[in-house]
């Protein structure tokens, strides 16, 4: 028995172990060891060793003193001091790890209550117990972990998988990326800047823009005048200011101009000519309309209107001896006058045309699928508007049905809608200004352009190839892809690239539909041969990085 303030001399080595245990400085300096030691006494207690028995026994009495000193220092200390005291008591296997001031500090109650406790069968550790085992492990001796290996063999291989397993994932999460296809991304970087370089020797430049633009607007300005005068057919013609150089997707010279004289008419029939609703007869109802005179057998004939109409255009030119009239071409709606302004030989197309304030005909039902890109209210206002109507035929004019011939024929033209659209084009609002993200739809439509244009010069058999078949194209791949991040101005090579894919299908399959009336296939009057021979041209200058822009 010990009394207060006393320590007790103990002869087995456990009791030596307390001793040491009695100073605080020992005690943070040779914790490891004692961990040690403490595995060693466990080992021992459970298999319940006779001579300590007895011991235990005797020191129970001096262990039960405790509980009134610790509530009585719990007063006395800090809060923490205070948990750390009743971890003492509810962990006996920690009491010799935690610091003990005053008189109980040289006290063997941690290794009488350590050898109590483990008898008693209570297998489960505290916390701070297991945390304890854990740092044992990494300083055992090489003969402690070799018995420890031969008991628990299974943990030890999930262990060694797991940290295997561990290792496989880190060298897949950071890959290196110029090592994956370092030539693709050489090529594409090539790629990117061809195109810019491209662009850059496209673009207008600005005097040369303004000074042809004021050309051919005095001229459009005196041909009006004109009409107003000295007829009575056209004196109520509008200008309609349409085609690429009206939608900003005029390429390398501002030598192409459009201008459409709409003359308005009420209260016509229009019925259509032939299957595929782009071309149709005009009737004029009951009423005193001046095209009368260009009737016959009650229908509106195309090519008398347009004859009248070149004779005027024609005498208004006189005038002005800088422009010349060209031949007329076959089927052609427009009167071409061209001239030469600074070096550039600039040509100008006077365009006739019919304004129908009626609703759009039925071919356009399916035509138009704007409601995903730019909304289903765009779509409408756009339906509300007027269409066009333009002396124009294919094939033979002399070709009949139903008493009508293909020359006095007209074709519908939606050509002020694909303005409207080329300059809204994006499903938001601010695309391409200012204040919002720039895309590529306008560029990738000027490269294609560009690279049929030369494709053409290269190649004779594609000169009925023109520009409104890129146009289509582009327009029918908004309505596919119809996020302005679709078309990001970082990403010109790629929207570019699937642009093309988009042409070969078309010409692959012959099949490209009118954009308003999808009954008409743009390449009908072309053979497949020619089509295919296009597409196989464009698949090798995309597969050659476009040689042919260098």
């Amino acid at each position: 028995m010990t009394g207060r303030g006393r320590t007790c001399k103990a002869k087995s080595p456990d009791i030596k172990c307390a001793k040491s245990t009695s100073k605080p400085e020992e005690i943070k300096h040779e914790s490891p060891p004692r961990c040690t030691r403490k595995d060693f006494k466990e080992e021992k207690q459970k298999g319940a060793t006779k001579e300590q028995k007895p011991k235990v026994q005797k020191k129970t009495s001096s262990s039960d003193e405790n509980p009134s000193a610790q509530s009585i220092r719990k007063e006395k200390t800090t809060k923490h001091f205070t948990e750390e005291v009743s971890k003492q008591q509810s962990t006996p296997a920690d009491n010799k790890k935690a610091p003990v001031q005053g008189r109980q500090a040289e006290t063997t109650e941690p290794v009488t209550k350590s050898k109590k406790m483990q008898p008693k069968g209570t297998t489960e550790d505290s916390p701070k117990t297991t945390k304890e085992k854990k740092c044992v492990r990494k300083e055992k001796s090489p003969e402690q972990s070799r018995e420890e290996t031969k008991v628990q063999p299974e943990d030890i291989k999930t262990a060694k998988t797991c940290n295997a397993k561990d290792k496989i994932p880190e060298t897949k999460m950071q890959p290196v990326r110029p090592k994956e296809n370092p030539k693709a991304d050489r090529c594409e970087g090539k790629v990117d800047t061809i195109l810019s370089t491209t662009l850059n020797k496209l673009k207008i430049k600005r005097d040369e823009k303004s000074y042809t633009s004021k050309v051919v607007n005095e001229l459009v300005d005196a041909i009006l005048s004109h009409l107003k005068q000295n007829t009575q057919c056209f004196k109520e013609a509008v200008p309609l200011r349409t085609g690429s150089y009206y939608e900003n997707l005029k390429i390398s010279n501002p030598d192409e101009f459009d201008v459409m004289l709409a003359i308005p008419v009420d209260r016509v029939d229009v019925s259509p000519f032939g299957d595929d609703g782009a071309f149709y007869s005009v009737e004029l109802k009951r009423g005193n309309s001046p095209l009368k005179r260009f009737e016959e057998s009650s229908t509106l004939s195309a090519s008398k209107m347009l004859g009248e109409f070149r004779a005027e255009v024609k005498e208004c030119a006189k005038k002005y001896t800088e422009w010349e009239v060209t031949r007329k071409k076959k089927g052609c709606p427009a009167v071409t006058l061209i001239r030469t302004v600074q070096s550039i030989t600039v040509s100008l197309d006077i365009v006739l045309s019919l304004v129908v304030k009626s609703s759009w005909p039925s071919f356009t039902k399916e035509g138009l699928q704007i409601d995903s890109w730019l909304g289903t209210k765009v779509k409408r206002e756009y339906k509300w508007e007027p269409y066009y109507l333009v002396p124009k035929f294919e094939g033979r004019g002399t070709k009949e049905k139903d008493g009508v011939l293909a020359k006095d024929t007209w074709r519908v033209s939606f050509s002020h809608i694909e303005k409207a659209i080329l300059k809204n084009h994006g499903s938001q609002k601010t695309c391409c200004e200012k204040e919002g993200e720039r895309c590529c739809r306008k560029d990738c439509l000027k490269l294609l352009k560009h690279l049929l244009s030369l494709l053409k010069e290269n190649n004779s058999s594609f000169e009925k190839f023109c520009s409104y078949h890129a146009k289509t194209t582009l327009l029918h791949a908004c309505c596919s892809r119809t996020k302005d991040t679709d078309w990001g101005a970082s990403s010109l090579s790629q929207c570019f690239r699937l642009l093309l894919e988009d042409f070969v299908s078309h010409l692959e399959e012959g099949i490209l539909n009118n954009f308003f009336i999808p009954t008409q296939n743009l390449l009908s009057s072309l053979s497949r041969n020619t089509c295919n021979s296009l597409a196989r041209c464009i698949r090798e200058e995309c597969d050659k990085g476009f040689p042919i822009f260098k």
